[in-house]
């Protein structure tokens, strides 16, 4: 039987627009249409680094231009239609994909015990019992609320007081739910109390878990192999992922595809068979993306069809840097075009571009840098940036 060529034209077109990046950035960005947005592209990563805007934002903002984030916060705090869990990091995700999480929460259970008894502080275990009952007779919570008394560390996770490290721990094992954040810091309250429908539900079983949790993967990427199916959800492993897409192929589900790597190397992968449908074309505007946007979170992928080698380097020393702290990347259609290096100096009101590093091939004629340009200036405003200020020698 022939296996079907994706292009890498078209890989890279079915990809974005499965992560709502070949659409205009138009809409109301709130409610329905904010809540619809992250369930298309399945959730949001959540990150502290702030120079321009934090990643939870940025994602958001590049897709729709009229989103500000009090919108999620309501989404998040008032409405609970959104909830704040781990998938391969800290994320934002549609309540309705709670009960899939209750096997991981059992599964953590014993795991996490067994991992972080070998570097918390002794004692964190014993904490649990005094910790719920807090929450449960007192309200919510963050880390500095318990614990009193106790040794503090340096604030790193390696060095957690007891109940903070206790605290981390049910919440990644589904007892506690984030209720809000002030700031960036979590406040914890019972998940009954911030959840309690979607926690009070039936546990799927474990096959409607990972058939979910496949199917739901392959709408978002569009095609992908066993593994990458497994990890973007982080909800089963790569053998269950495995046994899944043979079964699936088998019963013609999903189909085999060859998808054309930036390089000209094919790759086997399973697909949908909506892959071998050619999506519109993206817009040709600029978007400065966050590093840790959905398309960009997986690196491998991220270069084998774009071209487009990324790391972020805010832990290699200044003078070993190539590029800057935290560079963003800049998609132009379905082309990542290079890198730019911004920060927002919020007590100043002005946003600085240090440089901007364009890929290999990619030229800079006068339309481009006019959108590139434009593309800066809306993320300024984003920022809540009064004017932005070029350094000497910024487009490389």
């Amino acid at each position: 039987m022939t296996i079907a060529i994706l292009p890498n034209a078209q890989a890279r077109r079915v990809f974005l627009h499965r992560h709502a990046l070949s659409d205009a950035p138009a809409g109301p960005g709130k409610g329905a249409d904010l809540h619809g947005l992250i369930d298309r592209i399945g959730f949001v990563q959540v990150d502290s680094i702030n120079t321009v805007a934090r990643a939870h934002h940025m994602i958001l903002f590049a897709r729709r231009q009229a989103y500000q984030p009090k919108a999620l916060a309501r989404l998040l705090e008032k409405d609970r239609l959104l909830w704040e869990h781990w998938t391969h990091d800290a994320s934002i995700l549609p309540v309705a994909t709670f009960p899939h999480w209750k096997h991981r929460f059992a599964a953590d259970r014993e795991r996490l015990i067994a991992r972080w008894t070998g570097w918390q502080r002794q004692g964190f275990v014993e904490k649990f019992d005094a910790v719920l009952q807090q929450i449960a007779d007192h309200g919510p919570v963050s880390s500095s609320d318990v614990g009193e008394g106790e040794a503090r560390g340096s604030g790193g996770w390696w060095d957690w007081h007891p109940s903070k490290a206790a605290l981390e721990y049910l919440w990644r094992t589904g007892q506690i739910a984030v209720t809000r954040r002030e700031g960036f810091r979590k406040v914890y309250d019972l998940t009954e109390r911030v959840l309690h429908a979607h926690h009070c539900a039936p546990e799927p079983t474990l096959a409607e878990t990972t058939d979910w949790a496949c199917r739901a993967a392959f709408d978002r990427l569009g095609f992908a192999t066993s593994g990458e199916i497994a990890a973007y959800w982080g909800l089963i492993g790569p053998e269950v992922a495995k046994t899944w897409c043979a079964a699936a192929h088998a019963r013609g589900e999903i189909i085999e595809v060859l998808v054309e790597n930036a390089d000209g190397a094919l790759r086997k992968s399973y697909a949908q068979a909506s892959v071998l449908d050619l999506p519109p074309d993206p817009p040709t505007r600029v978007r400065i993306l966050s590093p840790f946007d959905p398309a960009l979170r997986d690196r491998k992928r991220a270069e084998r069809l774009f071209g487009f080698d990324y790391k972020i380097e805010i832990y290699v020393p200044e003078p070993q840097r190539k590029y800057g702290y935290y560079v963003f990347p800049v998609l132009e259609g379905a082309r990542l075009i290079g890198r730019i290096d911004a920060k927002a100096w919020r007590e100043d009101g002005v946003f600085r571009v240090k440089g901007f590093w364009p890929e290999r091939g990619v030229t800079m004629g006068a339309g481009r840098l006019v959108r590139l340009e434009t593309a800066v200036q809306k993320m300024a405003a984003f920022a809540g940036s009064d004017r932005v200020e070029y350094m000497d020698g910024w487009l490389h």
